[in-house]
């Protein structure tokens, strides 16, 4: 049964009141809200083991995360960084439902405050926010389907100070050159500079990492940019 929204903004306030009273670089273990929410972390982690298709864990979470919506909001609005895995796994799911926006706010908070991940994850924050969102770009992208660049962009910023292997600073910043390529040829070159901003951040991605898979697309930018600049030559 879903919390009324009186339920809702009570929890919001309770958690943002225990945010508040820890302590930086503490953990929040032992308070009351965070506790009760970790306890249903757990039982939907039962539940989503129980699917083995990842299009349905994904579709579970989006049934799921509204209930940790009031949870999450209170932590973001009054928190001091204290080490939350509620907050951290979160983060992941949202990313995992399509909730980028979402995602992001969180991941604001948890590089802000250099918040680690559960040890399950095996990557540090940085690099998961990075690859989490790269990934999901590039299955987009391989199918024809366009991925906000505003997200990529976000991203990029966020993480652009987190040490990560070249591997993984790679793949997102491949996904921003087809992101910013996205749609472009000689009918439609976008915004002045546009191709040459793609072709830039394709390059990067394979000084990054030789075999990050942008070879072809960094060709195709060539050869556009080639015909676009041959009348104006």
């Amino acid at each position: 049964m879903r919390p009324t929204l009186a339920q809702r903004n009570q929890l919001r306030k309770r958690a943002a009141q225990d945010a508040a009273a820890a302590a930086p670089a503490a953990l929040m273990e032992g308070l009351n809200t965070y506790e009760l929410m970790l306890a249903k972390l757990q039982q939907d982690q039962l539940r989503l083991k129980q699917v083995q298709s990842q299009k349905g864990k994904a579709q579970l979470k989006q049934v799921l995360l509204p209930d940790y919506e009031p949870y999450i909001d209170g932590i973001l609005a009054a928190g001091k960084g204290s080490q939350d895995d509620v907050l951290t796994t979160i983060m992941v799911w949202r990313f995992d439902a399509g909730d980028f926006a979402g995602g992001l706010d969180i991941a604001a908070y948890v590089l802000q405050h250099n918040l680690q991940m559960p040890d399950r994850f095996a990557r540090t924050s940085g690099c998961l926010i990075a690859e989490e969102v790269a990934t999901a770009a590039s299955i987009a992208q391989k199918t024809g389907e366009p991925f906000p660049l505003e997200v990529l962009a976000r991203t990029a910023e966020l993480t652009k100070e987190q040490d990560m292997p070249d591997e993984a600073r790679a793949k997102l910043t491949l996904a921003q050159g087809r992101a910013v390529m996205q749609g472009l040829d000689e009918t439609a070159p976008g915004e002045p500079g546009q191709v040459q901003t793609g072709l830039d951040l394709l390059k990067r991605a394979i000084e990054l990492h030789d075999s990050c898979g942008g070879k072809k697309d960094l060709e195709r930018a060539e050869r556009l940019l080639k015909k676009l600049a041959g009348p104006a030559g």
